[in-house]
């Protein structure tokens, strides 16, 4: 029961992420090429407090879940290795750790990174880790 519930806050928590950058790279880059600068700013302005509060949070939140299913759900390593399963697993689990790391630099201590300020990366991660998820089980 608790990795259902665990689960369900996770894939929430991944939705609000996701759907910021997803908002933030197919339509608000959009918006600049149709609204003036000052336009542009202000229609930014209007609901970046709300991302601010809301976001990092969630990212907070989809990282530390995703740690515990990924603790709940690896399994042993074979004689073999890591099999198909683990490796995508670990690239997940790699890319949304990168993730979290540079939203928590970034949002709570103020530390902007120093190579790809853009949404753009972490919207290509998000995507990845998507793509990951649905070719794990195959």
């Amino acid at each position: 029961m608790i990795f259902v519930v665990v689960k369900t806050i996770h894939l929430l928590s991944a939705f609000i992420y996701g759907g910021f950058l997803i908002s933030d790279n197919l339509f608000l880059s959009l918006m600049k090429k149709r609204l003036s600068t000052d336009e542009h700013a202000k229609a930014r302005g209007s609901f970046a407090p709300f991302v601010r509060a809301v976001v990092p949070k969630a990212l907070v939140v989809a990282v530390v879940t995703g740690l515990y299913l990924i603790s709940q759900v690896f399994g042993e390593i074979g004689a073999d290795g890591l099999n198909r399963y683990q490796i995508l697993l670990s690239l997940k689990a790699f890319l949304g750790i990168w993730l979290g790391v540079r939203g928590i630099l970034q949002v709570f201590f103020g530390i902007d990174p120093l190579v790809f300020k853009s949404h753009r990366l972490p919207f290509v991660f998000v995507l990845t880790i998507i793509f990951l998820s649905q070719f794990m089980h195959i």
